[in-house]
């Protein structure tokens, strides 16, 4: 991604963490970036081409960490919770990850459709922005599919194991709607996946 339009993805971020989206207005954000108002819109084309552009990425951003935890133990009980647990935190973190995976886009956000818009614009990361922007269930099938991906070399029970998979997922989902108590969420995975969702590695 060119240097400028990440910069102004920054600066929307850190312009969204500071007051609603209706208050946010494109001269600031491209002042912040270090860039003219006309370059914002040549990357862009509007606001809501930003908005679109912002969640993109905070997408990406995040289906990047779950390959990270998907990839960071050997054994396959651990690999699921390390995704929970990027999961519940991403989401913590990140109010726009949030919004993705929860469906509840509050009035401070922007709110993008998430079909595809009419795109004329002749940046390949704008086209790919104003393309389809996936749903709750789109994450949790997308995410129960890397994880089968990456686990499935050592099963050859792949119904199982995409029920495994999904159950982590929606549960993980379930934590960031109501944060869990003592333990937390790598207590709750490991219990859900014990006999009959038993993995091994």
């Amino acid at each position: 991604m060119p240097a400028a339009r990440e910069s102004l993805l920054d600066a929307a971020f850190t312009a969204l963490a500071r007051r609603a989206w209706s208050a946010v207005r494109m001269v600031d954000v491209a002042a912040v970036a270090g860039v003219s108002r006309q370059t914002l819109y040549n990357e862009f084309g509007s606001k809501e081409g930003l908005a679109r552009a912002l969640v993109r990425r905070e997408a990406d951003a995040y289906l990047a960490g779950v390959e990270r935890a998907l990839s960071t133990h050997v054994d396959a009980r651990e690999r699921l919770v390390a995704t929970a647990e990027w999961t519940a935190s991403a989401a913590r973190s990140n109010v726009l990850v949030r919004a993705l995976l929860t469906g509840c886009w509050g009035e401070r956000l922007p709110s993008p459709t998430l079909s595809a818009v009419p795109s004329s614009s002749a940046v390949p990361a704008q086209r790919r922005a104003d393309g389809p922007l996936p749903s709750p269930a789109d994450f949790v099938a997308l995410v129960r599919d890397r994880a089968v991906a990456s686990l499935s070399v050592s099963r050859a029970d792949t119904v199982e194991l995409a029920r495994s998979c999904e159950l982590v997922v929606r549960l993980s989902l379930s934590c960031v709607a109501a944060p869990p108590g003592d333990g937390g969420i790598t207590d709750l995975v490991k219990a859900a996946l014990t006999p009959p969702h038993r993995l091994s590695s």
